[in-house]
């Protein structure tokens, strides 16, 4: 278990990073009055409503009601776990982190981070510069990948030796056993150790941060006997069923696209990226997994798969599509001639040909149709029934229903078969996939609706330090399980604790119970929300009190209701004192709220 960051580790990375000029790095913030505005780039606009305060270090969008601190905006706009956003704005300003260290386990993953970034320095160096690696300099020219593109990607190779690493750590002071357990050395049976990688063309391997945390190292020797591809084994850091090659680099366009291209090997997603093709990212040494299908979900909602054209590639294909269809993403799948991948093709018939290729790619439904057809005999009753059951098997991976119609209409006009045939069969298939009804899993509901009296209530409260009174009126005259949104009833409390505890609304909001992205972006949009009154005309403590009166009259007269669809006798008493307590419910008085009721 990693260890927690500690707050005033937090509160030090916000303080370190200004909102401002952080955004501003990132689209045009201009200023306007006591604020700064921008085009949101959460949604598209034309006329700016992205607000951002210096003076409280939060932003909101009054169009789409994006709103947080400076970890909230870098996790939206780079689509980063809080995780991922600390370190990146903590690297910006230069806060040291620790929590990376596992606790009690010995794992330094900080030191891991260091031996694999000079490793990969290292290798660089050897590719460049050593003449034994003459053999892979002439490869690289071979596959006519640009130095520019060598650079970009650390491609480097590991000579032939079997101790260069381990000299490097005797070198560096580096322990052996944290150098092995970076996957790059090997323990003997002597007890000794031996590099992991030799002879082969180095390509590192990097996290979203961009960090590396191992190797892939390619074989350049042919030699049968030799495995093509020799990748760290599973560490702290590498766990190849959660990494994507390249995502560092192509993240951000990913996002900006909304699509990210598919390849199977490191040296197809550089050819990409070289050719114009900066969304493209491939697995790591494994199959898709639903791992790799949550961290691209994060930023796109479209796929293009660009696999093998073999029978293995293809499977391949199917299998990743089933994938992303059950987390509700599109999938088309792009078809390259025989024996082709999008190295090869890219450097034979160039940029514009691809683009072709990927413009032309078909749904997984339609792929899925032509490669069966290849095996099966698609006029022939049996082979047509083989090819739907396949088919709708991979469709019924969609829980989207729309999705789902989508691909049955686009399966029954290549087929030949009724569209609401398929559909019935399409039901079958359901009911032995997923047995659970929706009842049983359960049906999203849709956000309930502030109630606006709350809402202004808190737009006050979160300026509590302005007059302190609103607090103490709230606290006597208002009893909080009134407030029917729990949102609002956080922020609400969490403006009586700033005063009873002394300390910023906005440290409470960003810590306290109930804390969380809808109540941080919630909080933003009330601190940014323009006054509905004038101060002059009328003070926020007489905005508050009239807004305590209009919330208890609102309850008594939804109890009142309730009550009344109930005639049992002994209700009858409650109901008498409710109609008397709504009609003499009065306005304050000598600075006092009179209330003849009383709530438990």
């Amino acid at each position: 278990m990693g260890s927690v960051i500690p707050k005033k580790v937090l509160e030090d990375i916000r303080y370190r990073n200004d909102i401002v000029e952080l955004i501003n790095s990132f689209i045009t913030v201009q200023r306007s009055g006591n604020t700064f505005k921008a085009l949101c780039p959460f949604h598209k606009e034309k006329s700016p409503s992205f607000h951002v305060n210096q003076q409280r270090q939060i932003f909101h969008c009054f169009g789409c009601g994006a709103g947080g601190d400076v970890f909230k905006f870098i996790m939206m706009y780079e689509s980063l776990d809080f995780m991922s956003a600390v370190r990146m704005l903590a690297e910006k300003c230069g806060v040291a982190l620790e929590f990376d260290n596992e606790a009690g386990s010995g794992v330094d993953k900080n030191q891991l981070f260091k031996i694999n970034t000079e490793v990969a320095a290292l290798y660089r160096k050897v590719l460049l510069e050593w003449p034994g690696a003459e053999g892979a300099r002439e490869y690289l020219a071979k596959r006519k990948l640009s130095g520019d593109m060598e650079s970009e990607f650390g491609i480097g190779y590991s000579p032939g030796r079997g101790d260069y690493i381990v000299t490097l750590a005797h070198k560096k002071k580096y322990p052996l056993e944290q150098v092995e357990l970076a996957g790059l050395i090997l323990k003997g049976k002597n007890n000794d150790y031996y590099d992991r990688f030799r002879e082969r063309l180095m390509f590192p391997i990097k996290d979203e941060q961009g960090r590396v945390i191992g190797f892939s190292g390619r074989s350049i020797v042919a030699d049968v006997k030799a495995a093509k591809y020799v990748n760290t084994p599973e560490t702290p850091l590498f766990h190849k069923g959660r990494v994507l090659y390249a995502l560092d680099k192509a993240r951000r366009n990913i996002v900006d696209s909304r699509e990210a291209i598919i390849c199977e090997g490191q040296i197809d997603v550089i050819r990409c990226h070289q050719a114009g093709f900066t969304t493209a990212v491939a697995a790591q040494g494994t199959a898709f997994t639903e791992d790799h299908v949550r961290i691209l979900r994060r930023y796109a909602d479209s796929m293009v798969l660009v696999f093998d054209c073999d029978e293995a590639g293809q499977n391949a294909a199917i299998r990743a599509s089933s994938l992303f269809l059950s987390a509700g993403l599109t999938v088309r799948v792009a078809a390259l001639p025989e024996k082709q991948d999008p190295d090869s093709f890219i450097r034979e018939k160039g940029a514009d040909a691809f683009r072709t290729v990927l413009d032309k790619a078909a749904s997984v439904v339609d792929f899925q149709i032509s490669f069966m057809a290849g095996k099966e005999n698609i006029k022939s009753e049996a082979g047509v029934m083989r090819i739907t059951k396949s088919v709708l098997g991979t469709i019924s991976s969609s829980p989207n229903a729309v999705q789902r119609e989508m691909l049955i209409k686009e399966a029954a006009q290549r087929l030949g078969v009724r569209q609401d045939t398929l559909m019935m069969e399409m039901q079958n298939v359901m009911r032995r996939v997923r047995p659970a009804t929706e009842e049983a899993v359960g049906v999203a509901e849709a956000p309930a609706v502030k109630p606006r009296e709350e809402i202004e209530l808190c737009e006050h409260l979160v300026h509590v330090a302005e007059d302190r009174t609103m607090a103490d009126i709230v606290s006597k005259y208002l009893p909080l399980k009134m407030i029917s949104d729990e949102t609002c009833r956080n922020i609400i409390q969490a403006a009586l604790d700033s005063v009873a505890k002394g300390i910023d609304i906005q440290q409470l909001i960003r810590g306290g119970a109930g804390a969380g992205e809808e109540m941080e972006s919630f909080y933003a949009m009330l601190a940014m929300a323009p006054r509905k009154v004038n101060a002059a005309e009328m003070p926020r403590v007489s905005a508050v009190k009239d807004i305590i009166l209009y919330i208890w009259r609102r309850n008594l007269e939804e109890e009142l209701k309730a009550l009344s669809k109930d005639r049992s006798s002994g209700n009858i008493e409650r109901r008498h004192q409710l109609l008397y307590d709504i009609k003499n419910l009065r306005r304050w008085e000598d600075g006092s709220l009179v209330i003849a009721t009383h709530v438990d």
